[in-house]
């Protein structure tokens, strides 16, 4: 009965530690790894060696899970054969010999103390279990390589020759979600944090003000007609065109403009304020627009369609905008909405994209 309960008690408690072990391992995520490195670098190298070639810890677990089963159920069917060799029960009309029932009991035991509990408790308490399953899979590395060392023979053969990144963004997406969900960050951290992993996928047409809503000025008009006829005016860059809108030849800033009146130059032709338009096309990648838009020290990009034409304007301001899917009012703005049409437009895209929530 000893050596019964001796290899019974060997056999589950190694392969709850290889649970522990398991579900430690693959539950310990990538930014904590990352973070050990700097707070414990000897726990954190090890980690980092064992996320990296995955299948060594796991060949060095699965190698001692399946020792302690096997022998153990050797070794508890060798003495149950001995003590109750010839002894039979009852049960329902069915006759059931004593090894049956203690196989059936060992089965039930692993099952429920060997796997569902200890694969809970590591799933559960994996950060602080992160230590304790490093350092003793080491040493149970060091104690089975042959083991270990033929395991990954095998598996080199089924491994993928390119690495692929554990994370996706799709991935951090889903994690600000859940981080959102559960109060870890704000509803506004997370809409800039899906706003900005979607930076690549919205383009230039997704965000601009379309040519049909422009306020833009003729090239041939004076300073001073410009101004009386747009006194009201908001916006504090205007395009230039000449003749016709599809004519874009710059624009000027609303403060050159009240500088030269000031200084007596209100006849002069709009034109003599212009400055050059960063162009753009339509379905270039907002990211990129506000990287060229940094570069070249511009607020403003005339956007333009695959033939050539006129489709719009983009600002730093639609940009930020889009990120934090909020409307932003200049000091000057005299309502909400600078540009009323355009805005609509812009919501419904933004709507349809899941830039905005929806009213």
């Amino acid at each position: 009965m000893f050596l019964l309960l001796v290899f019974f008690l060997l056999s589950i408690v190694f392969s709850f530690l290889c649970s522990i072990w398991e579900a430690v391992l693959l539950s310990i995520s990538p930014a904590h790894a990352e973070q050990l490195k700097t707070s414990a670098p000897s726990v954190g190298n090890r980690l980092a060696g064992f996320k990296e070639n995955i299948d060594v810890p796991l060949s060095a677990i699965l190698t001692l899970n399946t020792l302690a089963h096997t022998v153990g159920a050797i070794g508890v069917g060798a003495q149950a054969s001995k003590i109750w060799a010839d002894n039979y029960i009852n049960i329902l009309g069915f006759e059931l010999s004593f090894e049956a029932i203690v196989a059936g009991g060992m089965t039930l035991a692993i099952l429920i103390f060997s796997e569902i509990i200890p694969k809970t408790i590591g799933a559960t308490f994996w950060k602080p279990l992160t230590r304790f399953t490093v350092m003793s899979l080491q040493f149970i590395i060091w104690i089975l390589y042959p083991f270990v060392w033929l395991s990954q023979l095998i598996t080199g053969f089924l491994k993928k020759d390119k690495k692929e990144s554990v994370l996706s963004r799709t991935d951090f997406s889903v994690m600000a979600q859940i981080g959102a969900r559960e109060g870890v960050i704000k509803a506004d951290e997370y809409r800039v944090l899906n706003n900005l992993l979607r930076f690549n996928e919205v383009r230039a047409q997704d965000i601009m003000t379309p040519r049909t809503v422009m306020v833009a000025a003729e090239k041939n008009e004076t300073i001073q007609d410009y101004y009386n006829n747009h006194k009201s005016l908001r916006f504090s860059r205007i395009p230039i065109f000449d003749e016709k809108m599809d004519n874009m030849i710059g624009y000027f800033l609303k403060t050159d403009m009240m500088k030269a009146i000031i200084e007596n130059k209100g006849d002069q032709a709009v034109s003599t304020l212009g400055r050059e338009f960063l162009v753009i096309n339509e379905i270039e990648s907002i990211a990129k627009v506000f990287e060229k838009l940094i570069e070249k020290r511009e607020h403003i990009a005339l956007v333009v369609d695959e033939y050539g034409g006129v489709a719009g304007i983009v600002t730093n301001e639609d940009i930020v905008e889009t990120l934090f899917g909020l409307e932003i009012m200049d000091e000057s703005d005299a309502t909400a909405d600078m540009q009323s049409l355009a805005r609509e437009q812009w919501k419904k895209r933004a709507k349809s994209m899941g830039i905005v929530e929806v009213d």
